[in-house]
């Protein structure tokens, strides 16, 4: 492929990469993130412990965690037409991205809520914080540093997700790498892609992480 037609082609799908992977994770989040408070808070040792509930819950995160993304994108064509009005395309992708993902969000983010120093718990309560207050105030900012390393590592993963979604017609670099890449024996189009999408991947852990060190409080002690 010539370089008159591959520039255009690399930077639409880098477009439409980041696209998918920055709405996805924002999605992601704000489903993750309330599942994730309901998962600590209803565990056998949460502040409000309700075993029927949270086992309910951990069973739904574990079966959609355990789906195979492209087999879920084929799941889920019919919601995802209902919700876009295809099943093809970047913006379409974004539908099945956001329900495998949400899972594994939940997940990180129970991780890092529960690596709380339970002291720290302890302590609120004992001055008759509300659990509200607890979560916002207390789980969440001690929870700070190890949350946006979670986010670091979810964008990663959504990222690789979006690449997987070009085998059937998700968009972005995934899908130049299938279209031109695989099914047109265009070797260097499938190097380059790889490659930019090695290059999308560090760029994120590379922010994440220095994001992460500026909000780390032993750090700056």
């Amino acid at each position: 492929m010539s370089i008159e037609r591959m520039v255009p082609l690399m930077l639409e799908g880098i477009r439409d990469t980041l696209y998918m992977t920055t709405v996805s994770t924002l999605f992601a989040y704000l489903l993750g993130m309330p599942l994730a408070i309901l998962l600590v808070l209803t565990s056998p040792k949460g502040l409000t412990p309700k075993p029927l509930v949270y086992r309910v819950m951990d069973a739904l995160v574990n079966v959609f965690r355990s789906i195979p993304f492209l087999i879920l994108m084929i799941l889920v064509i019919p919601l995802t037409r209902l919700i876009a009005g295809k099943s093809y395309g970047s913006t379409a992708t974004i539908v099945p991205l956001v329900i495998a993902a949400a899972p594994y969000v939940a997940r990180m983010i129970e991780s890092s809520l529960l690596e709380v120093d339970p002291g720290v718990i302890e302590a609120a309560q004992s001055m008759g914080a509300s659990v509200p207050a607890i979560i916002f105030k207390v789980l969440i900012p001690e929870a700070k540093t190890s949350l946006i390393v979670g986010a670091t590592i979810s964008s990663g993963t959504i990222l690789g997700y979006s690449a997987m979604s070009g085998a059937i017609g998700g968009g972005g670099l995934g899908q130049i790498a299938i279209t031109y890449g695989y099914n047109r024996y265009q070797t260097d189009v499938l190097i380059i892609t790889v490659v930019l999408l090695i290059v999308l991947m560090q760029i994120f852990q590379i922010v994440g992480m220095y994001i992460s060190r500026k909000t780390d409080k032993r750090i700056r002690e």
